[in-house]
């Protein structure tokens, strides 16, 4: 080393898998010593490609280079990598030192490629196996998108667990997801939806948006879904007492369309929309609108719980303790006797110490 490659006229790939060289035998060929030796010709990974594919993903029609400086400097670095461990070696390794090559060079100003590496956790097969042919436990995602539709097959692969948890795959469960789905399309089919906003629908619109929104930043999109279900749940109960709005569900709708995009086009749509849900603004959320005004705290007498409490956050004194001795075994353990100290501390929990006269039974 360093070995002079050979000048070549024609260097497209081949039939022949052991590379373009192969066709320069007066190069490949060679004698020493009195013996003659082949030159290795298949110089090349067969992922090479793939170890600056990102690069080239920025500026993909730069007829002149690779990638300009100014798509270098406007894209780069990528903000996160998702893939599984066998990538740690296959690919993440090898693109990392080719960056740091590129990046010697002068042709990328970041000298990491990623900014964030997130490995997604395996599905095992419904035997708690990886899955593979020769156990027979392979799951072909082709036949659940035939029978629930490809919304479903997304939903239920989210909603299996933490992302980078190991998890088994459990075909029963896929009913779960769908009668979510199901369920998010005939709120939207309703006829009576109204322009009102109950206050508990709001709070529980304004918590949805911020739980789904905090929970896609953080990947845990198991949890965003579950929010998601209970929202449903909000609104299914608001129209049976035929008070449900548009805008919560449309809300819904506007949340649950990056997990299940199809539900999420098509519902928008039905509610009137003519529009693509992809061009309308991500829903925000109002913080106050997200705190309770309410909090349920324990109520105790001589430091035994006797009951539960929903109040204010910031009821006064007089208020807790009023509702508190209202309470049907507060009322009881405190018959008869004397409140000798009645400590409260708002929003956390009542505490009642009586003492005098007999306790009943």
């Amino acid at each position: 080393l360093p070995l002079k490659l050979p000048d070549m006229e024609r260097f497209e790939p081949g039939d022949d898998p052991q590379g373009c060289l192969a066709r320069a035998a007066d190069w490949r060929y060679f004698e020493k010593d009195g013996k003659w030796y082949a030159r290795e010709t298949n110089t090349m990974p067969q992922w090479a490609g793939s170890c600056w594919y990102y690069l080239r993903f920025i500026d993909p029609k730069n007829n002149e280079k690779p990638w300009s400086t100014k798509a270098d400097e406007d894209w780069m670095p990528v903000d996160l990598y998702i893939g599984g461990q066998e990538h740690a070696t296959l690919h993440l390794l090898y693109s990392r030192f080719w960056h740091k090559v590129l990046f010697e060079l002068g042709l990328t100003r970041v000298k990491e490629p990623f900014q964030k590496l997130v490995h997604q956790g395996m599905i095992l097969g419904a035997d708690g196996e990886k899955m593979s042919k020769s156990r027979g436990n392979v799951v072909n995602p082709d036949d659940v998108v035939g029978e629930h539709g490809a919304d479903a097959l997304r939903l239920y692969e989210m909603f299996m667990g933490p992302l980078e948890a190991t998890k088994p795959w459990q075909t029963e469960q896929v009913s779960g997801v769908v009668r979510f789905r199901d369920k998010v399309h005939a709120l939207a089919s309703r006829p009576d939806l109204t322009d009102e906003m109950p206050e508990k629908v709001e709070r529980a619109m304004h918590k949805t948006i911020k739980k789904v929104t905090e929970d896609i930043e953080n990947l845990a999109l198991n949890t965003a879904i579950s929010a998601l279900m209970v929202f449903t749940n909000t609104l299914q109960d608001a129209g049976k007492e035929g008070k449900l709005p548009k805008k919560g569900v449309e809300t819904l709708c506007q949340l649950a369309s990056p997990f299940a995009p199809h539900l999420g086009e098509e519902c928008w749509q039905i509610l009137g929309n003519p529009e693509s849900i992809a061009y309308e603004p991500w829903p925000q959320f109002d913080e106050k609108l997200c705190e309770d005004s309410t909090v349920s705290i324990g109520v105790q007498v001589n430091g035994k719980l006797r009951g539960q409490l929903e109040i204010a956050k910031d009821a006064p004194e007089d208020e807790a303790k009023s509702l508190a001795l209202a309470l049907p075994r507060v009322a009881e353990q405190c018959d008869g006797k004397e409140v000798k100290k009645f400590i409260y501390r708002p929003g956390k929990i009542v505490n009642i110490v009586v003492g005098g006269g007999k306790k009943k039974k």
